[in-house]
């Protein structure tokens, strides 16, 4: 075991009060990303923000809106590679830093060109950031809690939203181009505090130990345990991720895309239809309301009363995503969305004086479905099942997925609400039941699972062990260490199961058992 130095003193956080600061500070990326998403869509409309830039047109507007969501898929891309070398927590801090030099090029900007430049670097920083934070979080957090503080991440995102709407509201009420510039400031400050922030936060101690510094992220670990180094579990999880390491490395086959998607390729398209039909699924909250008799600054009041609800209903799965498990919110947060979006088309049909107020009530609850289920679960799901070697990668192709879907969605949603009306929100609806169809059938439920032990879940400790084995015997090397993949995990009788579980986890490889004490 390596040697983690002197215990540490009173003044430094350690254990719960450590893991959550770091959750706090990391929930400020998704916060940022959140912010920046929807602070674009009120000062657009504002008198002076037109004035300044002589009355854009929808191209030019559509443009300094979308340029962001393509610079943050170009380096969401990117992040596999740049996680894996600088760690997560230095990617953290360039995300951070790109993020808030571009927000200062928008906010003193001279022109249109200059805009779309500033609008870019922010686009940058946001890749970065959606990609990483994730990763981060799973990474330093207990099996136990992960669910519960992933979905806080979320909220994180959702504030940052809800609070770029009312800072659009509030700040249109000022006669001059501060009611812009000011709102575009503000991101600026907060990716100041998360750079500076990232720069005390402790590194990932998976990647710590992925990267052979052995004694730094047993350190992490020991302080995220309470501090001691002697602890029990600390001891028994860097064991765990050790043994998880050398057992990937003893395959010999590269840490490539090509690699990763021959071995890993269920769970990459699972991460990445995670992602994709969380934007398949959502409807525009502000041109809904539009097309149902909202206008003007009433409009973004409305959409401002809605992000405030949306942003609660975000709180829920902080409780249940580590109760009720992943599938079972998906499976529901599809249903109500679905209806949802269902109503809402058939108010838009039938056009009666109290369509806008139904309308509405609509959005509401489709988003407050939205922020339960697949707001937060498929930021979380990606970087739980995928492994420590692929896992920067993995995540940077399921996040890059979720932009593209996110561009797509938003060049298309406007031309479509003139082309097809009110048929829009079931054809919404329609990605909701695909969604449901695809969870049930094909998505594993990973709540409580450490991160070493996924590939119970997914069934393939048999085909890992054949391969080391092979390995082993091929360089000449016989490992007398159990892999982490070799514990036989006793099957789940379906009969000990009751018919609510049998219904909701159809592949018993769905339910996991960890290994006992006892064996």
């Amino acid at each position: 075991m390596p040697d983690t130095g002197p215990p540490p003193s009173s003044r430094r956080l350690v254990g719960q009060p450590l893991l959550y600061a770091i959750s706090i500070f990391a929930s400020l990326g998704v916060f940022l990303f959140g912010y920046d998403q929807g602070v674009m869509s009120g000062i657009i409309t504002g008198p002076y923000f037109r004035q300044y830039f002589n009355s854009p047109g929808p191209l030019e507007v559509g443009t300094m809106v979308a340029v962001l969501e393509l610079g943050a898929l170009a380096t969401s891309i990117a992040a596999g590679r740049v996680g894996d070398i600088i760690g997560r927590k230095g990617t953290l801090f360039v995300g951070a830093f790109v993020f808030t030099i571009g927000g200062a090029v928008q906010t003193f900007t001279t022109g249109f060109y200059v805009m779309i430049i500033g609008r870019v670097i922010s686009g940058f920083g946001v890749g970065l950031l959606s990609t990483i934070v994730p990763i981060y979080q799973s990474e330093i957090s207990p099996p136990n809690h992960r669910g519960a503080l992933a979905c806080m991440e979320f909220t994180g995102n959702i504030a940052g939203y809800a609070t770029s709407v009312w800072t659009d509201y509030f700040c249109s009420f000022i006669d001059s181009h501060l009611s812009w510039r000011i709102p575009l400031f503000i991101q600026c400050v907060i990716g100041a505090i998360l750079a500076v922030g990232s720069l005390v936060m402790p590194e990932s101690p998976r990647w710590l130990i992925d990267t052979d510094q052995d004694a730094a992220g047993m350190r992490v670990i020991v302080d995220l345990h309470g501090g001691d180094p002697n602890d029990v579990l600390a001891q028994a999880e860097f064991r765990e991720i050790k043994e998880k390491v050398i057992f990937e490395r003893e395959l010999g086959e590269g840490r490539g895309y090509s690699t990763m998607w021959r071995k890993y390729k269920r769970r990459v398209l699972l991460a990445m239809s995670s992602q994709a039909f969380a934007q398949l699924v959502r409807s525009s909250s502000p041109g809904t309301l539009i097309d149902a008799g909202w206008l003007g600054r009433d409009a973004v009041l409305m959409t401002g009363i809605n992000a405030i609800i949306y942003l609660l209903s975000t709180l829920p799965p902080w409780y249940l995503v580590d109760r009720w498990g992943r599938r079972i919110i998906l499976l529901s947060g599809a249903v109500v969305m679905g209806i949802a979006l269902g109503l809402t088309g058939w108010w838009m049909y039938i056009d009666v004086p109290a369509t806008p107020q139904a309308v509405v009530v609509c959005v509401i609850v489709f988003n407050a479905a939205f922020g339960y289920s697949w707001g937060p679960i498929p930021w979380l799901y990606p970087p739980e099942i995928m492994p420590l070697t692929f896992r920067s990668k993995g995540v940077s192709i399921s996040t890059a997925t979720n932009w593209a879907f996110n561009f797509i969605v938003g060049e298309t949603t406007p031309y479509l609400q003139e082309v097809i009306t009110w048929r829009l929100y079931p054809m919404h609806g329609f990605y909701c039941a695909c969604s449901f169809v695809l969870v049930y059938f094909l998505y594993p439920e990973t709540m409580g699972v450490p991160l070493e032990e996924m590939d119970a879940v997914f069934g393939e400790e048999e085909r890992l062990d054949y391969e080391s084995e092979r390995a082993s015997l091929m360089s000449g090397t016989h490992s007398d260490r159990l892999s982490v993949g070799s514990g036989r995990r006793p099957k789940v009788n379906p009969a000990d199961r009751g018919w609510v579980s049998r219904l909701l986890y159809r592949d018993e490889r769905s339910t996991y058992r960890p290994i006992g004490d006892e064996e």
